[in-house]
């Protein structure tokens, strides 16, 4: 252990951030005269002694410490429903909680651990976790589930995206290695340990985590966080900050998987993994087990494998996955091949999809299907089947229909899928391409979500947190308005203009109009969820459609800034893909 002293931990907390601090203030801390202070630094750990700067009475670190100072870390834990007690020393963050789970799942619930020095500090498979302090940052919490142990199998990987969507926050490029490590390339940024203990009926999942804050020096491929902002134009983050948002994204995952499962979150980790549609090798106790190309996750966590002797499925345990550098020459089984269909209104959209991913979507008007037809004869072999989701009308599916050789399997709107309850009274008059719209918008976002799609109609939808589909408005696409004016007035039917704040032509008046209409309607929704789910938390907005980057350059400046605003195309190939993935 360290052998420093509390006001050791009092001043190397004041200073964590990097910030001059005043020589009066610190040796007020340290409980010393100021002409005291060098010598009560000098017993500090050397790694620490090093990075001290002074210059006109002010103290400085050269690089931020994840070191906390109780109180403000009590502060921004409570905010998202923890309670916290800070360990400069212990044997282990996660040994903490799992006394508590011993005692009472109550008691382990949402209870923190932070920890600055561990000396028996555990990871997956019985590693040890190597840190010095103020290195990394390590933390454990408890989360008592009404569900029995073998259900919680996909919660590592839950933790793992909820860790990887709060380094995106800081504006961090990171992935993850199936099933739970936070990884930049090869090197390791960051790891995730579960235990779990049975208590009153209950089962408490016991998590801890750990992440490079500095590069560690002993450590070979590792990642660390301020070294990945030195790479970008983000300011770097305090740990502080970078507590607050790990909290705060595991506070919401955690609570999407008691409600949902990781059905809803398995597309969004599928993209953040970093070997999907990649070679690998599987190892246990060093020898290779399996070798093959990673085509997704199922709904319990597993690791889909596509192998030379077909698909297999593999479950963690003690196993672990390394990239392949040097495959054999081998004809994988395609087991996993599909056509994905969107019949719009006015044109049809279809995508390939091999092994979990597809490339290009195409797109043909239904008066001219050729292009299909063609694209069928070429890669039809080996599909398992075709599935779609259509608003167009039985005429237009039966002329699909004629250019492929195969049944279509015409997805309806459902009452619930993938963990999505749909609240529309009758689902089987509900849009099939809102309903999956709305699933596909579950692999850009686990917020709440308006979701809008600009096309023949202009479709906005509502979206909560916790994967209740309340419903939306439809109103005409541009082009219906357009036509609306045109038949219905006299002296309307002229060219549509450009967007203006404040339009002095007739022709931009009808742009602008229009424009306000889908505008207006989209910010009305979102503030109509904002007040349904409570205002404080986050409502992100999904669009899609020919329009979407209009509409999206259209909204209020501040309304964009103040909300993550994402354009995704395809968003109905997307929620086929991700409904066929769990089927």
């Amino acid at each position: 252990m360290s052998g420093m002293k509390p006001p050791h931990w009092q001043v190397l907390a004041a200073l964590s951030d990097g910030l001059p601090q005043h020589v009066s203030q610190l040796s007020r801390l340290a409980g010393v005269k100021p002409q005291q202070l060098n010598g009560f630094w000098h017993q500090m750990p050397p790694h620490i002694r090093g990075l001290l700067r002074q210059h006109d009475g002010q103290w400085r670190l050269v690089r931020r410490l994840a070191v906390f100072e109780a109180e403000a870390l009590q502060c921004l834990a409570k905010e998202h429903g923890f309670q916290t007690a800070l360990k400069h020393e212990c044997v282990s963050s996660n040994d903490e909680i799992l006394a508590l789970a011993r005692e009472s799942a109550q008691k382990a619930h949402k209870a923190l651990c932070v920890a600055h020095v561990q000396s028996k500090g555990r990871g997956r498979q019985g590693r040890s976790w190597q840190h010095r302090l103020g290195e990394c940052l390590m933390f454990s919490f408890g989360w008592a589930f009404d569900k029995p142990q073998h259900e919680l199998s996909a919660l590592a990987l839950v933790a793992a995206l909820a860790c990887n969507r709060a380094l995106a926050k800081l504006g961090l490029n990171t992935q993850i290695k199936w099933p739970n490590d936070l990884v930049v390339g090869r090197d390791k940024l960051g790891g995730i340990l579960i235990e779990t203990v049975r208590n009153g009926g209950k089962t408490v999942a016991v998590v801890g985590i750990g992440v490079n804050f500095v590069l560690p020096k002993e450590v070979e491929n590792a990642a660390s966080v301020q070294a990945l902002f030195q790479t970008t134009s983000q300011r770097g983050a305090t740990a502080n900050q970078l507590m607050s948002i790990l909290l705060a994204e595991l506070n919401g995952a955690f609570e999407a998987f008691t409600h949902s499962g990781f059905g809803v979150m398995s597309g969004e980790y599928q993209t953040a993994n970093r070997d999907h549609n990649r070679a690998v090798i599987l190892l246990q106790d060093g020898v290779v087990i399996h070798e093959g190309t990673v085509s997704g996750v199922n709904e319990q966590g597993a690791l889909r494998l596509a192998t030379a002797a077909g698909g297999k499925t593999i479950v963690s345990g003690e196993i672990s996955l390394r990239p392949n550098d040097h495959p054999a020459p081998q004809t994988i089984v395609r087991n996993e091949r599909y056509l994905l269909l969107d019949g719009g209104n006015s044109q049809l959209k279809w995508a390939w999809v091999e092994n979990g991913a597809f490339g290009e979507v195409s797109r043909a008007p239904y008066r001219d299907l050729s292009r299909l037809g063609e694209a069928w004869r070429e890669r039809s072999d080996g599909l398992l089947k075709i599935v779609g989701c259509a608003v167009c009308g039985e005429a237009k599916k039966a002329l699909v229909a004629e250019q492929l050789q195969q049944p279509v399997k015409w997805l309806p709107s459902m009452a619930q899928g993938l963990g999505v309850r749909n609240h529309y009274r009758y689902p089987a008059e509900h849009g099939s391409d809102r309903w999956f719209n709305a699933l596909g918008s579950r692999r850009f976002s686990q917020n709440a979500c308006v979701v809008v799609s600009c096309g023949t109609a202009v479709t906005i939808d509502a979206l909560t947190d916790d994967n209740h589909y309340l419903g939306g408005t439809i109103m005409p696409g541009f082009h219906l308005m357009k036509e609306a004016m045109a038949l219905k007035t006299a002296n309307l039917n002229r060219p549509v203009g450009k967007v203006y704040p404040f339009p002095t032509t007739t022709s931009n008046a009808l742009a602008s109009g229009m424009m306000d209409a889908v505008c207006g309607a989209l910010v009305m929704m979102h503030g109509r969820l904002k007040q349904k789910i409570g205002v404080e938390k986050a409502v992100d907005i999904i669009i899609t459609g020919g329009g979407a980057a209009k509409v999206v350059q259209a909204l209020p400046e501040a309304f964009v800034l103040d909300n993550t605003v994402k354009i995704v195309d395809n968003l109905v190939i997307y929620g086929l893909l991700n409904w066929i993935e769990q089927k």
